[in-house]
């Protein structure tokens, strides 16, 4: 049976003193800033806050994983061998857990390249397939902003900073758009004379060459599944993205606030995009200050500090959680060389003397 450990152990992933230093701190900023904007009265939002409220964002957090799980299966097609809900579920908190925990989220498609590569997918295959997903995401929130710049161009709304706020999101569309246009147009761009990578080896540039054939190719499989197959795949997309930025909503219930939906949706997209310029794990302190600020004009102080603690708990710490044992089961595993494809192996073709 042919190996399938294409990455070497040893530098998948190592604890460094820094690491768990800027983990700690990003899981105690929360706490910090809610005491220092909050003070006491923000904890005792914290203490009243509804318990069936607390259990339908739990509800939402898990079935937001299960869908993820479900599209990874959609976009892999029987690639990566037999993979049920269970194990893709396992692949999902895996890399989300990588991807809270480093900064700016770099480890979550390390992390997922290592465990498709061990299912004996090759990473150039495996980074279509994160193409695609990014892909699915990035289409989801182009349309949003698409609708809510022409909402806010076209309506009276009353959103507070809405000159800022209208800038941001045009912005934010003109960047998604750029990037979309870049991966549309790189097979053009690496055929062109000034993108030939003289400064390579010749060895350098034919390993190159064909990971980018295999992951064009791979691309073109994805994008060659059926039609129901890829509108499922944007359903599923949807269904997440919308359920997982209702926890905000959510949150702002909890501790007696009265905003609209639409508005703590655009506030989680902005501040998200703002946390992309932490070095913190997570985005933590840009997240908190981000999504604090745009929600202190329509709420008491230590109600929005309540509120981002809580959603804090939730959509990061939670992740935190639920990942690492999964995260923890899996290197172990790659440490010891044991496969994690249930007895499944590539197909090779076998050589004749």
């Amino acid at each position: 049976m042919p190996s399938i450990n294409h990455t070497k152990p040893k530098t998948w992933w190592r604890w460094r003193p820094l690491q768990i230093a800027m983990i700690v701190l990003a899981l105690g900023l929360p706490l910090l800033l809610t005491a220092w904007i909050g003070g006491s009265d923000a904890w005792q939002r914290v203490r009243q806050f509804p318990l069936g409220l607390l259990l339908l964002m739990l509800f939402l957090a898990c079935l937001c994983w299960n869908l993820n799980a479900a599209r990874l299966r959609l976009m892999l097609g029987g690639r990566a061998g037999p993979l049920g809900q269970r194990g893709a579920l396992g692949i999902e908190l895996a890399s989300k857990f990588a991807l809270c925990a480093t900064p700016g989220g770099s480890g979550g498609p390390a992390t997922l390249l290592v465990l498709l590569a061990q299912r004996g997918l090759p990473p150039s295959k495996g980074s279509a397939v994160f193409l695609i997903d990014q892909g699915c995401d990035m289409l989801f929130f182009l349309s949003m902003l698409g609708g809510l710049v022409i909402l806010s161009l076209v309506s009276d709304v009353n959103w507070p900073h809405q000159a800022l706020v209208q800038s941001a999101l045009a912005g934010l569309v003109v960047c998604a758009t750029l990037v979309s246009l870049l991966v549309y147009q790189l097979p053009r761009l690496l055929r062109a004379k000034r993108f030939r990578l003289t400064w390579l080896s010749r060895y350098r540039r034919r390993r190159l060459a064909r990971g980018v054939l295999g992951f064009r190719q791979a691309l073109k499989v994805t994008l060659s599944l059926p039609r129901t197959t890829l509108v499922a795949m944007l359903l599923l997309t949807t269904a997440h993205w919308l359920m997982r930025y209702s926890l905000l909503y959510l949150a702002v219930l909890g501790v007696g606030g009265d905003i609209d939906w639409v508005w703590t949706f655009l506030t989680q997209m902005l501040a998200m995009a703002a946390s992309q310029l932490s070095f913190l794990p997570g985005g933590a302190g840009a997240a908190e200050v981000g999504v604090g600020s745009l929600l202190l004009p329509l709420m008491a102080a230590e109600q929005a500090a309540a509120a981002v603690l809580i959603w804090r708990l939730i959509s990061y710490h939670l992740y935190l959680a639920a990942g690492a044992p999964f995260f923890l089961s899996y290197g172990f595993r790659l440490f010891k060389g044991i496969p994690s494809t249930g007895g499944y192996a590539p197909e090779t073709k076998k050589e004749h003397p």
